[in-house]
């Protein structure tokens, strides 16, 4: 008979267990409303189990067993740590740090723009919950009434308390399912909306790039991806779950209290000794659970970089060490993953245990009132399902500690991540190390001053350095006090060995190199500078909408993802702008996500190129013939199917469609030969775009007008590594300058 009551679901918190599991093909039992977690670290899905057993329990479905699941293999960690921080020795955050930290990374939402919605929405399950709650007590008396009958052979009552059953069933079906619904919706609509707010402060000021050049924390994308999926399902659940504890005690108490005192205070100490040997036990699963996801997004990464760059690797015929390598990475995660099982299988000693246990243990401390005839048989049935009720609700951190352990890991990668998305400027071993200024300035010389005599008309001034001081992450001295300045058409050449500083200087000038002094000011004319701040990239603002005055053209292209049209209106156009009508969101199922549709049109003021204008710059960088090939809505891996020199021709031809007035080329046409640099070159100059150049070629000499040598800085050295030179047809590199 107590099969049946638990078939119904009145003693469903026995069923909280939750069992570890990890990734390495592993995987674990499907218990309703327990926490199956398949730790594989990459890309995680929160997937709910619901099972009829637990309907119309202990609300057990407000857990909704999260199961963590391998993901898409495309997504992969962007980044790593540091070879020599691993991490083994992490330091466990304590419960007040942990909480301030999940404080800090649940808060944002709930006083956002859509709080209103959020609050509303929150009532609303938590409505439910107590709905489902009210039901749960109502359907305790229908089972005590229902075995009483069912004991005294009373058909006629048996046959009334059966179709009670039915009523509140079918009564009770959509209270459940409304739950967990809204209670769903809820999740994803607040992880959609962290996923727009971390997307936004992560390519906020260029902080990607710090993180990913500097190694400050690792995998940012997993922790967007994952974690932000993972903190709002739990976060919610386990919100649920306590108020649903609270008056599961409220309401269940009195009914335990009123059939037997003692019977309660067994149900105390059990539980709370419960808890102790539980946190005992299982006090190492956070750390572990944290390094796993680390552990396993780096074997996943090495994965991915062997898929992009796997023509490099197949040349150098390195198969066997990249094997070796991967195999390095998988046994560190194997050897993590061991020791968690480990924990997880001694924590599961002591839960299965405490689980199987309380089954008879209500019914062995109220036997002997039955067998005295005190309470009917109806009430021991009724007692069991109450004392489950209290226990599982006194008893959460043991049912679900593993489950608390891998959120409690979820929390302390999204708050470190956050703390470093909070933080405006980057330090190092607590230096500040951003010290070169940028700024934006009207135009006020009308005469370039670099001794030699600009084009007639085109006396502009775009770019002025100052006092520019480069030194390296350890702070040797890479460039000594650089001094110059660039006006309209006065085309600059920077050349010198390499490893003397060219690419740091143009990444100075671009703003992604922080390491110096120095002043490097931007010019425009007095309309269009944006007086309210500073631009790092040269940006100035008109009427609210940012224009990109200064491009960068690296010597290997970024090939976006998307269409050939994509590949060319980047990074001034979107292929198309999304809407709400773009997107698979049925009416009413999440309301309107304001914050998921992009606000700012990142083209500016300036005029989208039509199809014909595609076509025609294909032509101008001689890439007319790919059309033959592909039309200009093909989606195509550009980086495989395109060839070095022809994403370099591609690049030229995104640069004349945005016509900045300043373009920075780091050997962006080393894979060119002569003929089609030449006239690459000729196309930037008819187009009047200046550009700022790094080469070794003596072709590029005519195409410039001044030249910058730069040479490696001797560490004893006081004198300038560098000089500035006019240049003509006949110029040719000075040997002291080598």
């Amino acid at each position: 008979m107590l099969s049946w009551s638990r078939m119904i679901g009145m003693d469903s918190p026995v069923q909280l267990l939750p069992a570890s599991r990890s990734s390495l093909g592993i995987g674990g039992g499907g218990r309703s409303c327990k926490m199956r977690r398949r730790k594989v670290n990459d890309t995680t899905m929160l997937r709910k189990q619901q099972k009829f057993s637990g309907l119309f329990g202990r609300d057990s479905s407000v857990w909704s067993s999260f199961s963590v699941r391998s993901g898409d293999s495309s997504v992969a960690s962007s980044s790593e740590t540091k070879p020599n921080e691993d991490n083994e020795g992490r330091k466990v955050l304590d419960a007040q740090t942990l909480v301030k930290r999940l404080w800090k990374v649940a808060a944002p939402y709930w006083f956002s723009d859509d709080k209103v919605q959020a609050r509303l929405r929150l009532a609303a399950v938590f409505a439910l919950t107590l709905g489902t709650t009210g039901i749960s007590v109502g359907f305790n008396f229908l089972g005590r009434d229902f075995y009483n009958a069912l004991a005294n052979k009373d058909q006629e009552q048996f046959s009334k308390q059966l179709l009670y059953y039915l009523g509140a069933f079918a009564g009770g079906i959509p209270v459940f399912v409304l739950r967990d619904y809204a209670k769903d919706t809820l999740s994803l609509r607040w992880r959609s909306w962290m996923t727009s707010y971390y997307l936004d402060r992560y390519l906020k000021n260029r902080i990607f790039y710090k993180i990913q050049s500097q190694s400050i924390i690792d995998n940012p994308d997993q922790r967007i991806v994952d974690d932000l999926s993972s903190f709002t399902g739990i976060a919610l659940a386990f919100s649920l779950t306590l108020f649903n504890a609270t008056v599961d005690l409220i309401s269940f108490s009195n009914i335990l209290y009123g059939i037997y005192p003692p019977l309660f205070l067994v149900l105390l100490v059990y539980s709370l000794g419960g808890t102790a040997i539980s946190v005992f036990l299982g006090k190492g699963l956070v750390n572990l659970n944290f390094l796993q996801e680390k552990k396993e997004a780096d074997f996943r990464y090495g994965l991915v970089r062997i898929r992009e760059n796997a023509e490099s690797i197949a040349f150098y015929g390195g198969e066997e060490n990249e094997t070796q390598l991967l195999m390095q990475r998988f046994r560190s995660a194997f050897d993590n993953l061991s020791k968690l099982l480990i924990s997880s299988r001694n924590l599961e000693f002591f839960t299965n245990g405490y689980r199987y246990l309380i089954q008879i243990l209500p019914a062995a401390v109220v036997a002997p009132m039955y067998f005295s005839g005190k309470i009917e048989f109806g009430v021991i049935n009724q007692s069991v399902s109450a004392f489950n009720h209290i226990l599982g609700d006194f008893s959460l951190i043991v049912y679900q500690f593993q489950a608390i352990s891998a959120f409690s890991a979820v929390i302390d990668r999204l708050g470190e991540f956050d703390n470093l998305l909070d933080s405006n400027e980057t330090e190092i071993d607590g230096e500040v190390v951003e010290q070169i200024s940028r700024e934006n300035a009207d135009t006020v010389n009308p005469v370039c001053p670099n001794g030699s005599l600009p084009y007639e008309g085109s006396s502009r001034l775009l770019l002025s350095i100052k006092h520019l001081t480069l030194l390296t992450p350890s702070k040797a001295t890479l460039i000594r006090d650089l001094s110059f300045e660039v006006c309209e058409k006065e085309h600059l050449l920077i050349s010198g060995p390499s490893g003397s500083g060219k690419t740091s200087l143009l990444r100075a000038v671009a703003g992604l190199w922080s390491y110096g002094t120095g002043t490097v000011t931007f010019y425009d004319e007095p309309s269009k500078v944006n007086l309210t701040g500073n631009s790092p990239l040269g940006y100035t603002k008109q009427e609210g909408k940012d224009e990109q005055r200064v491009f960068f053209l690296p010597q290997r292209p970024y090939m976006v993802l998307g269409p050939l049209r994509q590949q060319l209106l980047y990074p001034c156009w979107n292929e198309h702008s999304p809407t709400t009508s773009d997107t698979d969101n049925p009416a009413g199922t999440n309301g309107s996500l304001s914050f998921l549709t992009p606000t700012e049109d990142v083209s500016g003021d300036k005029t989208k190129p039509t199809t014909d204008d595609l076509t025609q710059v294909l032509e101008n960088v001689r890439l007319g013939y790919i059309l033959s090939r592909f039309n200009l809505d093909s989606l195509q891996e550009w980086s495989s199917v395109l060839s070095i020199g022809e994403q370099q021709r591609l690049a030229f031809a995104r640069l004349l469609l945005a016509k900045p007035k300043l373009v920075l080329l780091d050997e962006s046409t080393s894979a060119l030969d002569e003929a089609n640099e030449a006239h690459l070159y000729r196309l930037l100059d008819e187009s009047g775009i200046t550009y700022i150049s790094i080469g070794h070629r003596r072709s590029l000499f005519e195409h410039h007008r001044n030249v910058v040598y730069i040479l490696p800085l001797e560490t004893s050295s006081t004198h300038l590594n560098w000089s500035f030179e006019p240049l003509n047809k006949d110029s040719t590199p000075s040997p002291s300058s080598y």
